[in-house]
């Protein structure tokens, strides 16, 4: 059961209402967790306007939908896990990506390094070797790029917090944790 109530999101207006309407055509539906958060409409709002500025920034759909899936598995929050899982696979994520993205690793080298990063931003709070910035450069991020990786950790974060607090029912088909930092 939910700490906190589900909104009626029918009586959304505005700018939040058209975000949660362009999010449930993308989706299918509107997740519990946004519907938790429309209890703020300006929450809402500020969530839903950086999930749609960051997915016109430098990264692609995949990587987002990666750094998703790796911020959700290194918390083991199924509720977010299971939401990053199906977002990736619409992303068009194979499930062998998305098996290693919670893993926080990518065969793809560039992208690797990049979830490392987020890993490391999450695990150590984002107390960082000086050598991480480096490692990252070398594999071909640009300073736009490290930023973006560090806002969409950052959106994941804030999800998983709200999720812990709020406690909303799993609505994504369920996915177990599996690679607990």
């Amino acid at each position: 059961m939910p700490v906190l109530e589900l909104a009626d999101t029918t009586k959304l207006t505005g700018r939040p209402q058209e975000l949660l309407s362009g999010f449930e055509k993308g989706m299918g539906f509107a997740p519990n967790v946004l519907k938790v958060m429309a209890n703020s409409p300006a929450a809402l709002e500020a969530f839903l306007s950086a999930r749609e500025a960051l997915s016109k920034g430098a990264l692609d759909a995949q990587m987002i939908a990666a750094i998703g899936v790796t911020v959700a598995e290194i918390y083991s929050c199924e509720y977010l896990l299971a939401a990053r899982v199906a977002m990736a696979a619409k992303a068009g994520m194979t499930e062998d990506e998305i098996k290693l993205a919670r893993q926080q690793s990518s065969s793809d080298k560039k992208k690797d390094v990049g979830l490392s990063f987020v890993r490391n931003i999450v695990v150590r709070h984002a107390d960082l070797p000086k050598d991480d910035i480096g490692e990252l450069k070398a594999a071909g991020y640009t300073d736009g790029e490290i930023v973006e990786l560090i806002a969409n950790t950052s959106f994941n974060m804030m999800a998983y917090y709200l999720i812990q607090v709020a406690a909303p029912e799993i609505d994504f088909p369920k996915v177990a944790t599996a690679f607990p930092v």
